[in-house]
């Protein structure tokens, strides 16, 4: 079997918009994936992680840095055949007060781990979903702002120059999937479904 890491955050692990639980595995995005290509010959290892970042430091949760994480999950998964790595997403929160181009230096460190890992190895990569113009409201998630909302928005454009850069294949979660307005910032059923539909339908894993 060969086998897909997939690195990412909350929509990755498959948060269930507005709640602390998770989806089942055959609605998360990455179950809908492993069920789609098992009879070719792939296996899915999922790594999403709520509040999951690039580089950044959470000053109240541990483990969330991915450059800190992401080494040893290639190794301790080894061998890995293909990642899929879509982060981004929380390192829009005002506590980072981060450009959009500074979280793209911390994508391109994760790439640069993995080509060290194997310089071969194929990598999808994803920039993530926008956030709902109302995700900073109290009802919702304070940690972001309205800045937030329109770094966000300019993800995808730095994730695209950063995978022709390195060679990488990409898709913009964006185009295929939006926020649930649950809670402004996670996919519902629907969206993990079309977010798996998509990458299934760039023909990697023929």
């Amino acid at each position: 079997m060969k086998e897909i890491l997939c690195f990412g955050d909350s929509n990755t692990y498959g948060l269930i918009p507005g709640t602390t639980s998770r989806f089942d595995r055959s609605t998360r995005w990455t179950g809908i994936l492993e069920s789609a290509l098992f009879p070719n010959g792939y296996k899915i290892v999922e790594e999403g992680l709520c509040g999951r970042t690039t580089i950044f430091e959470d000053e109240l949760r541990d483990n969330r840095r991915g450059i800190d994480m992401l080494p040893a999950l290639l190794e301790s998964h080894s061998p890995i055949d293909y990642v899929i790595l879509m982060l981004g997403t929380n390192d829009c929160k005002t506590y980072y007060n981060a450009s959009a181009g500074l979280i793209g230096k911390g994508i391109e460190k994760l790439i640069s781990q993995i080509k060290k890992y194997d310089s071969s190895l194929d990598i999808l990569l994803m920039s993530p979903i926008v956030l709902g113009d109302d995700v900073w409201k109290p009802e919702f998630d304070p940690e972001f702002n309205k800045n937030s909302v329109k770094t966000s928005h300019k993800l995808k454009d730095v994730y695209k120059k950063i995978a022709d850069k390195y060679g990488c294949h990409f898709l913009a979660a964006s185009d295929v999937s939006s926020y649930s307005t649950d809670d402004m910032e996670h996919m519902d059923a629907s969206g993990h479904r079309h977010l798996a539909d998509a990458i299934l339908d760039l023909g990697l894993f023929a």
